[in-house]
């Protein structure tokens, strides 16, 4: 059944992506053409520019059998569907000749796969046609090479074919084959199309991404975005497997720094650092259970006392806790092999509250699990023995905003005089105490980043297993990536102190140390004094820069506007702005630090005691400084150039 009221409303799909796929040796003598529309059938004029090598057509789909295709399931049928009356019957459109691979010929709930011949990858693209639902995995065009799926493709929820293709050089010369499936049974939408698959060295629709991988034009160097995965999608403005948003479970363990993050509720993305810097994607840790059900944002912990009995004692479980896109169900996938393979727990849900954004650890003193849920404005108190039943303490902390953090900071570096910290989802943070059941706020909400792009913010949790230190990343929201196969980017890793100060105690948050090992050959400046309208370049690179102003002074009435290459940094005796409202320090402002990427750019101004974070699109290569409303001083000003992280 299709959703028809949802293509009126204008929802966008992101599928739709361009398959390669040859079956033997069969070469198009004649330019292949542009679609045609199913009402007429007929194809439209060939296309210009064809490439010098002939096309080789692996499948067209216009006979009346699958012509060497294996089969299973009955999802599609014996052979293509054929004739324009027929299509048009199915609202079929932008399709080739006379027919298509369809697994709709019996209507959504059939399920089944429909697999090539082997073939011999000998063009540089291979293109194809893509219809129907945007399920990944499971209405989908895979491509196999020694049978794994090294591309995927998937509809854009409408029956009108999309024109797509890969880049499939770094296999030239391998076998290869086309796998067509449907493996959803009854879902509306769960159904797949496919036309014309062809090895080609120009195709309809180039694919998006053809820079090699982490080297992209607008992909920042240092700081973590997701790979291309599987599937190259047609919109890279929309939604594509290169994207991320909400930051969940970030745990060290045994030497491993873990990051998880969403992708549109359908999976945790998941990487793996062993310094904080340079990172390795892994596999998607987990997907949902079944299509729709989600998987929402959460948080993850070792389960060291096998309170569980997920693990054992000489192998504790790592356990994650989510929620289902009920908001309601709150869930458990785990891992016995350091996060490498997951399991769903059989009694999920382990817990039904209409909540959200589980946030999960330890309480030592009570010998008991305490999980923070989102709900309504506020975060509401459990408690568990085991992580698989929970109790209502009626505890809430109001006047909240979704993804809760919350850990212990020692004040001032006195583990005599330990405080909780609450930070919710927007960035707001509040310190207070906590008695295994309930926390008492001493402060009122602080920003720690007045960046319009910083959310969902999360620390790594089971560091007192390692160095002891609180550190930080959170997911930069609302960045754009022109033309690119990923999007969105995460801050680079920051170290949380709790530090007295003249308004009370705050935290202050500044790159962590190993920042220092991309750092190469400086360039100073030395002292700089920047007269009312006077203007000096620091720094004329193109590549990612971390910049150091020491001994900063900006008198009551004068400005400083350190311009990060286009982007303007405003800076005040005692306040900071980067596109936002200005964040107050609570003494002179003496100290700058600023780390420039591709995309982004975060300010820590004294020591950390405020930041900004923001994500923009260069249009120049330059920073310069600037002064108005009276004499500026610099004391020193020091270029870092940053090597990058995707380089061992």
């Amino acid at each position: 059944m299709k959703r028809r009221d949802y293509l009126k409303l204008g929802a966008t799909a992101t599928g739709g992506v361009l398959l390669p796929a040859v079956v033997g040796e069969q070469a198009s003598a004649a330019a292949p053409t542009t679609p045609g529309h199913a009402k007429s059938g007929s194809p439209a004029a060939p296309r210009a520019g064809r490439a010098a090598r002939p096309d080789l057509v692996v499948a067209d789909f216009e006979g009346a059998d699958w012509a060497g295709w294996t089969t299973s399931g009955t999802a599609f049928g014996a052979g293509p569907i054929r004739g324009a009356a027929k299509l048009a019957s199915m609202d079929v459109a932008g399709y080739f000749g006379d027919g298509v691979a369809s697994s709709e010929g019996a209507g959504d709930g059939p399920t089944g796969t429909l697999t090539s011949p082997a073939f011999t990858l000998q063009r540089n693209y291979l293109a194809y046609g893509i219809g129907g639902g945007d399920y990944e995995r499971v209405t989908c065009l895979n491509l196999l090479v020694d049978g794994a799926v090294v591309r995927s493709a998937t509809g854009r929820t409408t029956d009108t074919l999309q024109q797509g293709s890969w880049d499939v050089r770094a296999w030239s010369g391998r076998s290869a084959r086309i796998e067509i499936v449907d493996t959803s049974a009854g879902d509306d939408w769960g159904h797949v199309i496919v036309d014309r698959i062809v090895q080609t060295d120009a195709p309809l629709k180039p694919p998006v991404g053809t820079q090699p991988l982490y080297q992209e034009t607008w992909r920042p160097q240092v700081h973590f975005t997701a790979r291309q995965w599987t599937m190259d999608r047609l919109n890279p403005g929309q939604r594509q497997e290169g994207w991320l948003n909400d930051l969940n479970g970030l745990i060290y363990y045994e030497g491993e720094w873990h990051l998880f993050a969403q992708r549109w509720n359908k999976c945790w993305i998941h990487a793996i650092s062993t310094d904080l810097v340079h990172w390795t994607e892994q596999a998607p840790a987990f997907w949902e259970e079944h299509l729709g059900s989600g998987v929402q944002s959460g948080g993850c912990v070792i389960d060291y006392r096998n309170t569980s009995g997920l693990g054992s004692a000489s192998n504790p479980a790592m356990v994650a806790l989510w929620s289902r896109n009920d908001n309601a169900s709150q869930c458990i996938t785990y891992s016995r092999d350091r996060g490498r393979t997951w399991n769903f727990y059989a009694g999920n849900p382990v817990l039904t509250e209409p909540e959200r954004d589980p946030m999960v650890f330890w309480y030592a003193p009570d010998n008991h699990w305490v999980m923070m849920l989102y709900g309504g404005g506020t975060y509401k108190l459990f408690t568990s023995p085991d992580l698989l039943h929970w109790s209502d303490t009626g505890n809430s902390v109001p006047n909240s905003f979704e993804c809760p953090d919350f850990f212990q900071l020692p004040l001032d570096g006195d583990t005599n005089r330990m405080k909780w910290v609450l930070v919710r989802g927007n960035g707001k943070y509040s310190v207070g105490s906590f008695d295994g059941r309930n926390f008492t706020e001493e402060t009122p909400q602080i920003l720690s980043d007045s960046g319009a792009n910083f959310y969902a913010t999360k620390t790594w949790a089971n560091t007192e297993t390692g160095d002891g230190r609180r550190i930080q990343a959170a997911w930069m929201r609302g960045g754009a990536y022109p033309d690119m196969p990923f999007n969105q980017q995460v801050t680079f890793p920051c170290e949380l102190t709790l530090r007295s100060t003249a308004n009370g105690p705050r935290v202050f948050r500044r790159p962590i140390a190993e920042l220092a090992r991309l750092q190469r050959t400086p360039a100073r400046l030395g002292r700089v004094r920047l007269a009312p309208r006077g203007s000096r370049t620091v720094d004329s690179s193109s590549g990612p820069v971390r910049l150091t102003f020491s001994g900063v002074s900006v008198p009551a009435g004068a400005t400083l506007t350190i311009t990060v290459r286009g982007v303007p940094v405003v800076v005040t005796s005692r306040a900071i702005a980067c596109g936002g409202d200005p964040q107050p320090t609570v003494g002179p402002l003496t100290t700058i630090d600023v780390l420039v990427d591709r995309t982004s750019v975060e300010v820590f101004a004294n020591d950390g005691e405020v930041s900004v974070s923001r994500c923009f699109l260069p249009s120049d290569d330059t920073t310069t400084a600037s002064a108005t409303g009276g004499d500026v001083v610099l004391g020193s000003v020091t270029a870092h150039p940053l090597a990058s992280i995707w380089q061992s």
